[in-house]
C-alpha cells in the first residue's frame, strides 16, 4: 500500500526559509516521478515541482529561483527546499507520486508566510 506522509510545513515570516520533506513507503518509487502541489483558500491545486526518476525537474514560474526539488531513492523521500518565501506562498502543500494510472497523495502540510 502506498504511503505518502508530508513533514515541515509551519509559520514563517517573509523572507524566511522551509523545508518540505515527503517520506513514501508501500514500494520502490525511483522509476517515478514525485511532486509538491500547493492549494490556497479558494483556489485549484497547482503543481510548485516536479522530478523525475532520472532527476528532470519542472517548477512553476512564480517559484523559479527560490525553490528547490530533490530527492534521495535510498530512503523514498523527497524534498522542497523554499527560500525567500512571499505571503502569496501560503497554501497547505502536498506531495504527489503517480504510479501508472493512479495518483497518490499525502494528508498535507500547512504553510503560512506572514509577519
Amino acid at each position: 500500500q502506498v504511503q505518502l506522509m508530508e513533514s515541515g510545513g509551519g509559520l514563517v515570516q517573509p523572507g524566511g526559509s522551509l523545508r518540505l520533506s515527503c517520506s513514501a513507503s508501500g514500494r520502490d518509487f525511483r522509476l517515478y516521478a514525485m511532486g509538491w502541489y500547493r492549494q490556497a483558500p479558494g483556489k485549484r491545486r497547482e503543481l510548485v515541482a516536479k522530478i523525475t526518476g532520472e532527476g528532470s525537474i519542472n517548477y512553476v514560474d512564480s517559484v523559479k529561483g527560490r525553490f528547490t526539488i530533490s530527492r534521495d531513492n535510498a530512503k523514498n523521500t523527497v524534498y522542497l527546499q523554499m527560500n525567500s518565501l512571499k505571503p502569496e506562498d501560503t497554501a497547505v502543500y502536498y506531495c504527489n507520486v503517480g504510479i501508472y494510472t493512479v495518483n497518490y497523495w499525502g494528508q498535507g502540510t500547512q504553510v503560512t508566510v506572514s509577519s
